[in-house]
């Protein structure tokens, strides 16, 4: 029987082509070394002493460069070719990470983190062109979930030598190894895998006359505003709830390390069987992230629990499984909502309603909890995934119609 589900869990990971593979691979070893983002809020809170005011300005920056970086990243994929932004892009942004480290500032670290993002971030939404090329159709959302695996197995990985290089050499390490990380892993791709050409259809070729311009998709809109709200939400993981966990519970570096490892972990595991579930199921993809939606809810609903440590476990098994709903889904949603042609287009407000939410996200926590305390921003940020959760429920009355 063990042998069996064994079987099962690897036949999850069959039929990707050898370019889905290295990329895989590339993702990985680039987000193991991305131990910068999980400690920026305590390296400029307890590091360089800025106050919550300013943590949460640097981190606006971080998201305006993000949101600048994914739009010029779809745009220019759709104009010269993913290929050339992903090389440009995290070549150029790993040499960044090795001098950002010597800027201490406020002023020069909001121009700083707004720099390097726009370059950095037009990586994300070429890469998603890049899956559509080298993946086969009917492969697609596996071959996103593969990606997101190889990311949250990084992050698994990550943190956890994140906190344990503070803990021996200083933040300063975790800039080194942020950049060379971007460095080694573009040039592996670059070695390995050769450049492919997106197909060229006129939209008028392919039939689809309602959905021509971005702009005029309403669904697309309302579906880009749940994907915001709940990527706000969960953003909390990563820039107020480290903070939470060393001034409520005491806990280190290496502790919070270890929490993001059990959400990485977690997803490494599951996700793929989850997804793989789903396709089979031909479940409603809007259904699922609603899904999503109501376990972040709960998750953050749970923090409201402010005695117990064990908490913090239960509300990331909660936010863990919120993820592995919500992002495979509504990246894969996001994708075959394009028509040929505008994925570039498409792919960059999809990572921009990211962007947006992580600049949102930080801002708006530090703010709540510096005003009112940490258990007024955990409910509100549950409330507002319930927002979503009921958008979701709009969206899929809308999509409804539109397919009769």
């Amino acid at each position: 029987m063990l042998v069996n589900a064994f079987n099962r869990y690897v036949n999850n990971f069959r039929g990707f082509s050898r370019e889905i593979w290295i990329l895989t691979l590339i993702t990985f070893i680039n987000r193991a070394g991305t131990m910068v983002l999980p400690f920026l809020s305590k390296y400029l809170k307890e590091d360089l002493h800025f106050s919550y005011e300013q943590v949460g300005w640097v981190m606006v920056c971080f998201g305006f460069g993000s949101m600048i970086g994914s739009w010029l990243g779809g745009k220019l994929s759709d104009k010269i070719g993913f290929y050339k932004i992903m090389i440009f892009s995290l070549f150029t942004s790993g040499l960044l990470f090795f001098v950002i480290q010597f800027i201490k500032t406020f002023e020069g670290l909001c121009l700083a983190m707004f720099s390097i993002m726009i370059i950095a971030d037009m990586f994300r939404p070429a890469m998603f062109v890049s899956l559509g090329v080298y993946a086969k159709p009917e492969n697609r959302t596996r071959a996103l979930t593969l990606v997101r695996l190889a990311v949250n197995l990084g992050f698994a990985a990550g943190p956890a030598m994140g906190g344990l290089i503070i803990m021996s050499i200083g933040y300063k390490g975790l800039f080194w190894v942020d950049g060379t990380s971007c460095i080694v892993s573009i040039l592996i791709f670059a070695l390995l895998v050769k450049e492919k050409k997106k197909e060229t259809v006129h939209l008028d070729a392919i039939g689809d006359t309602k959905r021509k311009s971005v702009f005029q998709d309403k669904p697309f809109w309302i579906f880009l505003f749940i994907s915001f709200t709940t990527a706000m939400v969960f953003f909390q993981l990563f820039t107020t709830l480290p903070l939470y966990h060393h001034e409520q519970f005491a806990l280190t570096e290496f502790q919070t390390g270890l929490l993001m490892s059990f959400n990485g972990l977690m997803i490494f595991f599951l996700e793929m069987p989850i997804v793989s579930y789903f396709e089979r199921k031909k479940t409603d993809k809007v259904k699922i992230v609603m899904y999503g939606a109501l376990f972040m809810a709960i998750s953050y609903y749970l923090l409201l629990i402010d005695f117990w440590v064990g908490i913090l476990i239960v509300s990331i098994l909660f936010v863990t499984f919120g993820e592995m709903f919500a992002f495979p889904f509504s990246n894969s949603f996001a994708m075959s909502r394009a028509p040929k042609g505008h994925e570039g287009r498409y792919m960059a407000l999809y990572t921009m309603s990211f962007s947006l939410a992580h600049i949102m996200s930080s801002k708006t926590g530090m703010g709540i909890i510096a005003q009112f305390g940490y258990t007024v921003n955990w409910f509100f940020m549950a409330t507002l995934a319930v927002f979503a959760v009921g958008c979701a429920v709009w969206l899929q009355r809308i999509l409804l119609k539109e397919n009769i």
